[in-house]
């Protein structure tokens, strides 16, 4: 694995790297970092040229000035194509990265051979999101952005620990999926600014979630890019039940539920999320 710091869109961006060939773009969601794709990068570099940065405010890259959200990720993340000299590139993403990756179609298209997608917020869940039987399951969110979270979290490495691992284990339907590397994720967690910059997508996310769960975000024409989503069967924040409107989203859809895992299929199952997604980029580069 190949890691460098890389300028773009007024930012250092940490990036790891491996493979050759065509390029992926893998983009985390939180609580992750890079690390969190080690071990699909391992099953792909034989056929890809591999990037997976730390978004702003995660891991070694810079930290946002305030709130960030999709769009300002999308820019970035565009601006790291073009400082790396990548022009097409297909893109993987899940959770915040999933977020990310919607903005990124949507401003330039024409940069992305095909997305691939875990779990992740879309537009059609709705009013959901709010469901009494949700409360128990979302209520992160709101903490996320309370100006005291950081603090508390990062008041001590066991209080750290507790957070992420109970949101880690929680999350997962093979609850042993990040046994291996929690340590190395407090540890990122505690690096100064971390917490915070994490927060920062929920704070700047929390207008446009709530205007989707009223029913009062603007409509937004389907992306036409290639798109294969793979829905966890037991992920808790994110039912598999919600992908009933994805197809208003995207309207060049492949979708299936990837069984036997919750909110991580990329960490619970690696080797199959590997084979999931070497499918998806072998298909759509025969057409």
């Amino acid at each position: 694995m190949e890691h460098v710091t890389v300028a773009a869109n007024g930012g250092m961006f940490h990036v790891a790297a491996t493979g050759a060939g065509q390029p992926l773009l893998l983009l985390h969601g939180w609580p992750e970092f890079w690390l969190t794709w080690e071990p699909v990068m391992e099953r792909l570099a034989d056929r890809y040229r591999l990037i997976a940065p730390d978004l702003r405010g995660f891991g070694d890259s810079s930290k946002p000035p305030g709130p960030w959200g999709a769009a300002e990720h999308a820019a970035d993340m565009i601006a790291l194509l073009d400082a790396l000299g990548v022009g097409t590139v297909g893109v993987i993403g899940h959770d915040v990265g999933g977020a990310v990756m919607q903005a990124m179609a949507r401003t330039a298209p024409d940069r992305f051979s095909g997305l691939f997608f875990f779990d992740f917020v879309y537009p059609g869940i709705g009013a959901r999101m709010g469901q009494p039987d949700r409360l128990n399951e979302i209520w992160y969110q709101s903490f996320h952005q309370m100006e005291m979270a950081p603090a508390l979290l990062g008041s001590s490495r066991e209080a750290c620990h507790l957070y992420i691992d109970h949101i880690l284990r929680h999350w997962c339907h093979r609850r042993d999926a990040f046994d291996d590397v929690i340590e190395r994720f407090v540890d990122n967690f505690l690096q100064p600014g971390n917490l915070a910059g994490g927060f920062a997508y929920y704070r700047a996310a929390h207008a446009g979630r709530i205007a989707m769960m009223q029913g009062s975000a603007p409509a937004l024409a389907p992306i036409a890019t290639r798109t294969c989503v793979r829905w966890a069967e037991h992920d808790p924040i994110f039912p598999f039940a919600w992908t009933d409107r994805l197809g208003e989203t995207f309207a060049n859809l492949d979708l299936a539920c990837f069984p036997g895992v919750g909110h991580f299929p990329h960490r619970e199952e690696p080797a199959r999320a590997a084979l999931e997604i070497a499918g998806f980029f072998g298909r759509i580069g025969r057409l």
